[in-house]
């Protein structure tokens, strides 16, 4: 059914809301306060005509926007689009029963995302493409420009093109092209690839390596197995140059990363000792040695591998000591946070419930709590609330750049 509707909100996944008296309808890239026209199923309307524009509508700057599903905000003009990130954390809070004032969210630069997971499929034509998947489908949308990416990885989408293709060897194989800007040169890690037949053949191997080596990358691996090194990838966190372990994590945005760590190392500001957990392979591990003695602890082994090759890399810095160790199936307790007045916590989307509940029994007086998930967050925030820590602070961070994803850096104190 073709129903006029105006559009009230925006909600948590980037899609406008219109009331209606049935239900909810969900229109993607459209503003609140429009009017849009289109066929109706679901709850849902795919393809909505905008009838009245939004003031807040702005052209977008991307060639694919609209087919691409990366970017489902670009419409929209900055301060209502931040203003609206900045009240996704409001609300998350709310649903915990908690009221906190909610700095304004920090912004990103276009062209300062550093990382990118590109998939690679065959064309038309035979040849390998590189893109990102339309919205709600798995059909794939070639890319020949990103705004938001690093230019160094835009410049480079036909030499990346020309790597994927020894890894479409398998009719089932769906490589994703997991893409770093280094200090040292791209690092790329393929996923996707079919292994119940063999995995890939020893000549695609060889074809992989020797593409790889055209396009000049630092490092070519295969889910995390390295297959070819000229340079070791190497990032820098505060001071120090760390190694970056094949298909390690790492933040995606400098500028980003440089904001949640500026706030995190001046909440700590006084500590004796920083506990930093789920602490990758050293983001805040290394600004906070520059302040006090740090523990630091994450479930990943090679993070920890590489964090500890990088100590030597960086002079002045407060004594570091870390652990490989799984922090949902043993967190740390009291006993072993022993001397730590100061917590940072970086979990991924699932939270930190399990290593959170340890933290009342310590004699922490802050938390600071890095969150990609303000849904899971708030429900950690409810369990130091309740344990006697106070929100102080609260500030959104928009890492992923017109997106709806919503990043948070938070500061608790007994």
């Amino acid at each position: 059914m073709t129903e006029t509707l105006t559009i009230r909100r925006v909600a948590a996944q980037g899609d406008g809301v219109a009331e209606t008296p049935a239900e909810p309808v969900f229109a993607p890239l459209t503003l609140p306060g429009e009017t849009v026209r289109g066929e109706v199923r679901d709850g849902r309307m795919e393809a909505p005509e905008i009838v009245a524009a939004s003031p807040e509508r702005v052209a977008p700057v991307s060639p694919h926007y609209g087919d691409c599903g990366g970017c489902s905000l670009q419409h929209w003009a900055a301060a209502p689009y931040l203003e609206w990130k900045r009240e996704q954390v409001r609300l998350a809070l709310g649903r915990e029963g908690i009221e906190a004032d909610v700095e304004p969210t920090v912004a990103t630069p276009p062209g300062s995302r550093r990382r990118l997971a590109l998939h690679a499929r065959r064309g038309p034509e035979g040849r390998a493409i590189l893109g990102f998947k339309a919205r709600r489908s798995w059909r794939l949308v070639e890319v020949t420009e990103c705004p938001i990416a690093d230019p160094r990885l835009v410049a480079a989408f036909p030499a990346l093109a020309r790597v994927a293709e020894p890894f479409l060897e398998h009719p089932k194989s769906a490589p994703t092209l997991h893409v770093t800007a280094t200090l040292t040169g791209l690092d790329v890690d393929v996923t996707g690839v079919e292994r119940r037949t063999g995995g890939l053949s020893r000549d695609a191997q060889l074809r992989a390596v020797e593409a790889a080596a055209a396009a000049d990358l630092a490092r070519l691996s295969l889910a995390g197995e390295t297959l070819v090194m000229a340079r070791q990838p190497k990032v820098a966190f505060g001071p120090a140059v760390v190694p970056l372990p094949a298909g390690g994590f790492l933040q995606a945005s400098p500028p980003a990363e440089a904001a949640m760590v500026e706030r995190a190392v001046a909440a700590v500001r006084g500590a004796k000792k920083v506990a930093d957990l789920f602490c990758g392979a050293g983001t805040f591990t290394y600004p906070l040695a520059t302040v006090a003695p740090v523990l630091a602890a994450d479930g990943s082994a090679p993070a920890i591998a590489a964090l500890k090759a990088g100590m030597g890399s960086a002079t002045g810095l407060k004594p570091i000591t870390a652990e490989a160790r799984d922090l949902f199936r043993r967190p740390l307790a009291p006993y072993d946070l022993r001397g730590c007045d100061a917590v940072v916590l970086d979990p991924p989307r699932a939270g930190a419930r399990e290593q959170t509940a340890q933290l009342p029994g310590t004699k922490a007086h802050t938390v600071v709590y890095v969150s990609c998930n303000p849904t899971t967050f708030a429900r950690d925030a409810r369990l130091l609330i309740d344990a006697g820590f106070r929100l102080e602070t609260v500030t959104p961070v928009d890492q992923f750049l017109w997106s709806a994803h919503v990043e948070l850096v938070a500061v608790f104190r007994r």
